[in-house]
């Protein structure tokens, strides 16, 4: 985890009485093993960050908790889920879809919070809790960035030096 997602927290802290947070890596939303494989796992670390920020729950499934059985689960986003992201990676917004709505039976939220930095997300997250008549309200969080202007992702730690350096050129080109 890292500040941006410990500013979710500090929303919906601001916000309910109760705040719950999962950590859970979806593998069923990854379309490359090695990026599941790869992906940042930091439990401990985590933990300790949602716990001083006065997160009251964290639950934190397996996988065989969440997916007992090959999910059935389909969802037509239509457009959506084959554009930008969703075009270079095929089932990725289905695997997202079919956690969140299995989360949110669990949890049961009134409100979740998501960040706009995954902007495609948020919009199939919206549609699917419309969809499905999900009686939560998907509250969208603006995007944290680094001072030097790249948003924060767990990846980020995965990049080299060299990419690091040149991946804040893209908000900045984006900007002028």
């Amino acid at each position: 985890l890292h500040e941006g997602h410990m500013e979710l927290v500090r929303q919906a802290r601001a916000e309910n009485d109760v705040v719950i947070c999962s950590i859970f890596v979806n593998p069923i939303q990854f379309n490359n093993s090695n990026d599941l494989e790869k992906y940042p796992r930091t439990l401990d670390t985590d933990l300790e960050k949602l716990k001083s920020e006065g997160c009251n729950l964290v639950f934190i499934p397996s996988v065989k908790e969440m997916y007992p059985d090959e999910p059935q689960d389909d969802y037509d986003f239509g457009r959506l889920e084959h554009v930008l992201e969703g075009k270079f990676r095929p089932g990725h917004f289905r695997g997202v879809a079919v956690v969140v709505k299995r989360l949110f039976n669990i949890v049961r939220p009134h409100r979740a919070y998501f960040g706009e930095k995954d902007f495609q997300q948020l919009q199939v997250i919206k549609k699917l809790v419309k969809m499905e008549n999900l009686p939560v309200t998907i509250v969208p969080c603006p995007i944290v960035r680094e001072p030097d202007g790249l948003a924060m992702s767990s990846r980020n730690v995965r990049l080299d030096p060299r990419a690091r350096g040149k991946a804040p050129f893209i908000f900045r080109t984006l900007n002028l």
